[in-house]
């Protein structure tokens, strides 16, 4: 590598360390991201290892193949067509890991036999499976939104948090909430828009 290719690669990663998004700074190598970033989408991930048949044991292990995928492959992830997704490029990631271990399992002892594993790999759809419908308690899309809500909850106050939650995911009156947490409508208020926008800044291209 050139002095110059060195140069503008440090540049590139100093830029994207100052980024405010989750993924940015992953993609910096900011640890604290990356365990976020995996507190996020793990619990899609092993879902989509469930949805596939794959056992709870099988499905660990394989979901951490995934990541190490992801972690060696993040820097080069990038949003150049209107339908790129980091959803959709961690499930590319995830539906090849899933035919590698149908692969692999052929040949194993007690293991399912040679057609049901070619019919598995023949139902791996393109694109990754429906959010909003769910095997697993706790899973689906609107699953990954709480995650992310919860994951910008610490450093917020509680009676903060509490206006915010139970206005903007609850879907209590603000007048209500604004009563019984002794604060005015304006406060109630305040604490929804200052949280979302925190949600939306962390989170910018990981929960479309």
């Amino acid at each position: 590598m050139t002095h110059r290719d060195s140069t503008a690669s440090h540049g590139e990663r100093a830029n994207s360390s100052t980024s405010t998004s989750l993924l940015g700074r992953a993609k910096a190598g900011e640890d604290q991201a990356w365990r976020r970033l995996v507190a996020l989408y793990s619990p899609l991930v092993y879902e989509w290892y469930r949805r596939q048949g794959l056992q709870a044991e099988d499905a660990g292990d394989v979901a951490q193949e995934v990541f190490a995928a992801v972690a060696r492959s993040i820097e080069g992830f990038r949003r150049d067509r209107p339908n790129d997704s980091f959803r959709g490029w961690l499930w590319t990631i995830t539906r090849n890991k899933i035919r590698d271990h149908f692969r692999n399992r052929k040949g194993q002892p007690g293991a399912r036999g040679g057609t049901d594993a070619q019919m598995r790999l023949a139902e791996l759809p393109e694109q990754p499976p429906d959010a909003s419908v769910s095997s697993l308690p706790g899973g689906g899309g609107d699953s990954l939104q709480r995650r992310a809500i919860e994951l910008v909850r610490a450093g917020v106050e509680e009676r903060t948090w509490q206006a915010f939650w139970r206005v903007a995911v609850e879907g209590e009156a603000v007048a209500a909430v604004a009563q019984q947490l002794g604060i005015s409508v304006q406060a109630v208020y305040d604490a929804k828009y200052r949280i979302r926008r925190k949600i939306r800044q962390e989170f910018d291209g990981l929960i479309e």
